[in-house]
């Protein structure tokens, strides 16, 4: 039977291979794990990895992929990744045991749901440390917490910190030892004992391989580095991990040679560029049932090293395959290397089958 495409191949085998290394790097170090499935649309075979190897929270990005994960494991703590929207702080309440916040007016909002829904919120109060995403500015931390500490459904777990996402700054011991700095202050402020200190993501495992985090931080949240096996810093492979945990796989749905420049009057392409072409004579072509409405084809490494990737409209990949060290005909697949930016669009479409295949 022909399997469908396109398709992202999901190996949890594979993958559970880094997840049981990190978890391990992390607790060997005194430092929880919130593993972070957003990449993978909280995919059962990614939850199940994460649970099976020792996760201490299940983290997401967005309230649907939280109550999916709710469904799977009830028990399990789950943390809210994104700043809360004031429009879905109820349903954050009610599928989110943890959630980041640098806002009181969010802050209120979330107590005004704890309290309809008969509950009690946890949140982590973000710092901004030098990244420029989410986070209040270090001198501001002290008032929002005291404010915060006053709301009536509200638990303040702790601080925290994101790096490397937005201004690409890297994790080091004065940025972490910041966070522990403004920790201190709050907790001198208002006697809460603030236990957790969430010191970042993937990007802060290679600090903590050089032994660089202080110990006052005890709390990550992890998706790519187990997921992909990535270093998120350079995107090199992280150490004593696998890269091939996820493929993704597109059929050939025509094979033709053609030249290598297109001819006549040029203007802009479907997506508003310019494209400039290099001339390279007549080339064999093949176009698959992938596009941009599917993956980020930016993101896309051929596991072929002769094919090339020419560029691509909303439904289709177009390649260069003259030099493909497998000769292509007409309904043959080409499996791809995703990045991470590829995998979060092939999790979210529609239009890709998610296949797990284990044992291999």
């Amino acid at each position: 039977m022909r399997k469908y495409t396109p398709r992202l191949e999901i190996y949890p085998d594979r993958i559970a291979e880094n997840v049981k290394y990190i978890l391990g790097l992390c607790h060997d170090h005194g430092v929880q794990v919130a593993c972070v499935s957003k990449v993978l649309r909280a995919h059962p075979a990614i939850l199940q990895t994460f649970i099976e190897h020792g996760a201490d929270m299940l983290a997401d990005s967005r309230a649907e992929n939280l109550r999916l994960t709710a469904e799977y494991n009830p028990k399990l703590p789950r943390l809210m990744l994104r700043l809360p929207a004031l429009s879905e702080v109820e349903d954050v309440v009610r599928y989110a045991d943890y959630s980041l916040n640098s806002s009181l007016e969010t802050l209120e909002a979330l107590s005004e749901a704890a309290g309809r829904l008969g509950m009690t919120h946890k949140v982590i109060i973000m710092v901004d440390v030098g990244d420029l995403r989410e986070g209040v500015w270090p001198d501001r931390v002290v008032p929002l917490v005291e404010k915060a500490a006053r709301l009536p459904h509200i638990e303040i777990a702790g601080l925290g910190a994101n790096l490397a996402c937005y201004g690409g700054v890297i994790p080091t011991p004065e940025n972490m030892q910041m966070l522990i700095e403004c920790r201190e202050a709050c907790r001198q402020a208002t006697g809460l004992p603030l236990d957790l200190l969430s010191g970042g993501n993937s990007a802060n495992l290679p600090l903590l391989i050089e032994g660089g985090i202080p110990p006052e931080i005890n709390h990550f949240r992890i998706g790519e580095a187990m997921i992909l096996g990535r270093n998120v810093l350079d995107r090199s492979p992280f150490p004593n991990t696998r890269q091939d945990g996820l493929r993704v796989v597109a059929e050939v749905i025509e094979l033709e040679n053609k030249p290598s420049i297109p001819i006549g009057p040029r203007g802009q392409d479907a997506f508003g560029n310019q494209v400039e072409f290099e001339d390279r004579g007549v080339r064999q072509r093949a176009i698959l049932n992938l596009g941009r409405q599917d993956v980020d084809i930016d993101g896309l490494t051929p596991e072929d090293a002769g094919i090339i990737i020419l560029g691509g409209s909303s439904d289709h990949l177009v390649l260069d395959v003259t030099e493909a060290h497998q000769p292509l005909q007409l309904g043959d697949e080409v499996a791809f290397m995703p990045t991470y930016s590829a995998v979060l669009a092939a999790s979210t479409s529609n239009y890709v089958e998610k296949v797990v295949i284990k044992g291999t």
